[in-house]
């Protein structure tokens, strides 16, 4: 039961507030001051004869300050020590009370919701159910699916392509190969080509010598020498320049390159895995990757399924991730039955690594139970997927109505539209023509949305 302390010296007020409130659901103490700290309570009454300096010190200092919800009772005369108390959190103050029921109503409240709470602390998120390989996280039969061809494909030394959409878990992925192979004590060199300038692409996957070119004042060992006998990920292969496609295609074809401003021929041993959140089909048509640098890339195509086709790994993901909050931080938070159904209906566009995030950014605003308030927006704007997406559905008309609900709930923001569905305004326009949505004359840059 809830417990409610009632600090009064008033001896009269003390009687007829413990019989006002003896229909709410409490466990009611009575002491005559702030200096008894003997008694813990989840809801504290405070009525003073006099507040002076003295008492707002003492309930600054007070163990229950922060722990318990408090209440003041006075007799309305002005009192700067009692307002300061309402500046530092108390929740209500009733000036000279004759009717009690605001009074009996407001602490029935406050009893219904630390029940709940307690009831709900105790089945707090603490544990996992999730099946775990390596590094990747599912019980889902696409997951476990997935689970069987990296075992198959770490054990040799076949080059592996990952595709799938941003957050899936394409690092992940690669890092699992690595760490289930023979070369799991060798180095993981992990090289975003994204991130590269491409005038420094070259000399940063091959490394280059001392006066090479304006501004290389030392040697550079390049990824593919870090690498050694271990593991290289080139993550986002598509975004590399055309030019240099060609010169990895050779390094990948002989196991030879040369440091920019070296003649030195030289081998490398390094396994290579390649990502990119783009189809390989559509990024070889529209430019983007070579296609017989797929073909060298791709001895062991792996498309890794985005979180909206794991069946129930978006829940038990999301309870992973706040059991592993709850650990870190010694809380016991849980999640309120409207938060695990809004996560079931969502389409995470940027997948476990926005579930992740959200998860976290939820533990820190909630108090015990994290509820719709403590989301971000998503839930009344996002995309969600239509109920026409079912068994039998074609590729090609599921990815039509995701795009079109994402656009929509969007309203119509196609740059925003196509950063939730990890693609590039370019590629969401090309979408859009093909539906018959806009007219092919529209340019991509000639409006923001």
């Amino acid at each position: 039961m809830p417990k409610l302390l009632l600090i009064t010296s008033d001896e009269m007020l003390a009687t007829k507030l413990s019989k006002e409130l003896s229909t709410c659901s409490f466990s009611l103490i009575q002491v005559a001051d702030l200096t008894d700290h003997n008694y813990p309570a989840d809801l504290v009454i405070y009525a003073p004869q006099q507040a002076v300096e003295d008492d707002y010190k003492l309930f600054e200092t007070h163990p229950l300050h922060n722990t318990a919800d408090w209440i003041l009772l006075s007799d309305g005369a002005p009192n700067k020590w009692l307002d300061m108390m309402m500046s530092k959190g108390v929740a209500y103050h009733f000036r000279q009370m004759r009717d009690f029921s605001p009074l009996r109503e407001i602490a029935q409240e406050f009893a219904e919701e630390f029940k709940q709470l307690k009831q709900k602390r105790h089945s707090a998120t603490l544990t996992s159910s999730l099946d775990q390989y390596g590094s990747l996280l599912g019980s889902s039969a696409v997951m476990h699916k997935l689970y069987r061809l990296i075992r198959r494909v770490s054990q040799t030394d076949a080059n592996v392509f990952l595709i799938g959409e941003s957050g899936c878990g394409k690092e992940v992925a690669a890092r699992t190969i690595h760490e289930q192979s023979e070369r799991a004590n060798e180095p993981m060199v992990c090289v975003n080509c994204a991130a590269l300038a491409a005038d420094l692409v070259e000399s940063e996957l091959f490394g280059h010598e001392k006066g090479a070119f304006t501004g290389a004042v030392n040697q550079h060992i390049g990824f593919f020498e870090q690498g050694g006998n271990g593991t290289l990920l080139l993550d986002e292969i598509t975004e590399m320049p055309l030019a240099l496609q060609s010169k990895l295609l050779r390094v990948l074809e002989s196991g030879e390159f040369r440091r920019v401003g070296s003649d030195i021929v030289r081998r490398s041993k390094v396994r290579v895995i390649a990502a990119t959140n783009r189809e390989p089909e559509e990024a070889i048509e529209a430019g983007f990757l070579r296609e017989d640098l797929y073909f060298r890339l791709a001895h062991f195509p792996i498309k890794l399924p985005p979180l909206r086709q794991r069946d129930n790994d978006v829940i038990e993901l999301a309870k992973h991730f706040l059991a592993y909050r709850n650990e870190a931080t010694g809380a016991g938070k849980v999640f309120a039955d409207d938060v695990l159904d809004m996560f079931s209906r969502y389409s995470w566009p940027g997948n476990v690594r926005e579930l992740k995030h959200c998860v976290e950014r939820a533990h820190i605003l909630a108090e015990e139970v994290i509820t719709v308030a403590d989301l971000p927006d998503f839930g009344t704007n996002s995309p969600v997927l239509e109920s026409s997406i079912g068994p039998g559905t074609s590729i090609k008309d599921a990815e039509k109505s995701l795009i079109l609900s994402t656009l929509e709930a969007c309203q119509h923001n196609k740059t925003q539209a196509a950063k939730q569905l990890g693609i590039t305004v370019k590629t969401l326009y090309n979408k859009l023509e093909q539906y018959g949505e806009i007219e092919p004359t529209l340019q991509t840059g000639s409006e923001a949305t």
